[in-house]
């Protein structure tokens, strides 16, 4: 339930504390719909029937002075609507490239951290008869697994729409917190603190197996997530400094590929998509001049800890593991056999439990220590790139009676990170987006080019006379 003075989560706090050097925490995605567009009265109209199915997203956030723990969220007095409402029309033609160009600059501005943290760009004129809904909205709100489900929120499952109950009372929102009632939330926590720990350990003595066996296996994940700390990522193109502005770019293509491929060689979907970005960057990194020989580039893979019934909650409910993306393979399929066996190792290791457990202790370190501890999930030491594959509804959806075509996923850079790769899947495609640093990755169009030319190879290395011909 979302109240006001919620405390943010460590991991929802860390997008905040690391959002520095040119990095920008917010995520989100690119919705193209057949035409004709809403008027921006008759979108703002349709938004406000559904606003208070979220109502996160009428509130902001709250720093204490002194840093008296972690950020909070408060309801925005000053709500409006219309400021998170943006309206804007492409030049003719309206073209791809320009749908593109606006996007990376809609993407290179930081949200304004003293209203809600989120913005929905009505966009008119695209390929002559769509139009484009660009959202937009800060990863200290929202996960990619949640904001998937939040679409159903925000859309409708039939054209002719669905009736949505009205709220149980009008919204009126609290009275805005002066910086001692924050003050002294904090302290109230902190002073807490002893007493969740006192809570934890009579849990622990309650069930000593259980308790011994989850410290066992937590204390070995944490190891594996220190070594990767201490074995750091090799040096490539895709780390750097980096500035504010973005370019972005995205390729669709039939699930059904992604499926046969699957279907033939075995693993997962997350293996295709993670075999064809593998493949690209080896050509990729070639064609900028370092040599793959040996080469492993590691990838930052989200993983959801979220629980069955917790669809519907806000907020991050994820932790980072770091695969293993084998460039120095020349062939395709030699790459998915190497893939797929990586990312089932890593799914049998504990790191993903050692980096859960790390986040939860942040939840009990003081501001300044939690700043610091931070770092680690953005860390350029332990990966080079982020790559997030995540599965989005297979059935058409609606906006005020305009079915939506194609959805774009939108990731982040963190900091020194040049490059991000997104993977979504809707209504039988999956398009595969891009987004890099625009002075740093100039040839963004090149790399999506390869994403497109590494799942043909793919496809095609996997019919059965060709595997036959690589076996023998």
């Amino acid at each position: 339930m979302v109240k006001h003075m919620d405390r943010l989560s460590s991991v929802d706090a860390s997008f905040l504390a690391q959002e520095r050097e040119g990095s920008h925490m917010h995520i989100g995605g690119l919705l193209i719909f057949e035409g004709p567009a809403p008027t921006r009265e008759e979108f703002e109209a349709h938004l406000e029937t559904r606003l208070h199915l979220v109502p996160r997203y009428r509130q902001k956030v709250s720093f204490p002075r002194f840093e008296m723990g972690r950020p909070l969220w408060v309801d925005d007095p000053s709500f409006n609507l219309g400021y998170h409402v943006r309206h804007t029309a492409l030049p003719e033609p309206g073209s791809v490239e320009q749908l593109r160009l606006l996007a990376g600059r809609i993407f290179s501005q930081r949200l304004d951290r003293s209203k809600p943290l989120w913005e929905l760009w009505l966009v008119e004129g695209y390929d002559r008869d769509k139009f484009v809904i660009i959202n937009k909205t800060h990863h200290s709100l929202v996960d990619g697994v949640s904001g998937s489900d939040l679409t159903t929120v925000l859309f409708d499952l039939e054209r002719e729409g669905t009736e949505v109950p009205a709220p149980e009372r009008t919204w009126s929102p609290s009275p805005e917190p002066s910086d001692a009632d924050v003050v002294a939330k904090g302290v109230g926590e902190l002073a807490t603190t002893p007493l969740s720990l006192a809570r934890r350990a009579l849990g622990a003595v309650a069930t000593p197996r259980h308790t011994v066996e989850r410290a066992g296996e937590a204390a070995a994940g944490i190891g594996e997530v220190v070594w990767g700390g201490l074995s750091p990522a090799p040096q490539t193109p895709l780390n750097g400094p980096i500035g504010p502005h973005r370019r972005m770019t995205w390729a669709r293509v039939p699930l059904a590929d992604l499926r046969a491929v699957k279907k033939k060689l075995g693993g997962t979907i997350n293996d295709v998509f993670l075999t064809v970005v593998t493949g690209a960057l080896h050509h990729w990194l070639r064609s900028r001049g370092v040599r793959t020989e040996g080469l492993e580039i590691r990838s930052a893979v989200p993983l959801s800890v979220r629980l069955a019934g917790d669809e519907d909650a806000l907020g991050n409910q994820i932790t980072i593991m770091i695969g293993r993306l084998p460039t120095f393979a020349d062939d395709a399929l030699e790459r998915h056999g190497l893939v797929k066996e990586s990312m089932k190792d890593l799914k049998e290791s504990k790191q993903a439990l050692g980096a859960e457990v790390i986040a939860s202790l942040e939840d009990f370190a003081p501001p300044t220590i939690f700043a610091q501890a931070s770092r680690l999930h953005f860390s350029t030491r332990m990966y080079n790139l982020l790559t997030t594959n995540v599965p989005g509804p297979q059935f058409p959806l609606y906006l005020l009676g305009s079915e939506m075509l194609e959805l774009v996923p939108i990731a982040f850079l963190a900091p020194e990170q040049r490059l991000a790769v997104a993977s979504m899947s809707y209504n039988g495609s999956v398009t595969i987006s891009l987004i890099g640093d625009y002075d740093a990755m100039p040839d963004l169009e090149t790399l999506a080019d390869l994403v497109i030319d590494e799942l043909a190879v793919l496809r095609d290395a996997a019919k059965p006379d060709k595997m036959a011909t690589a076996t023998s």
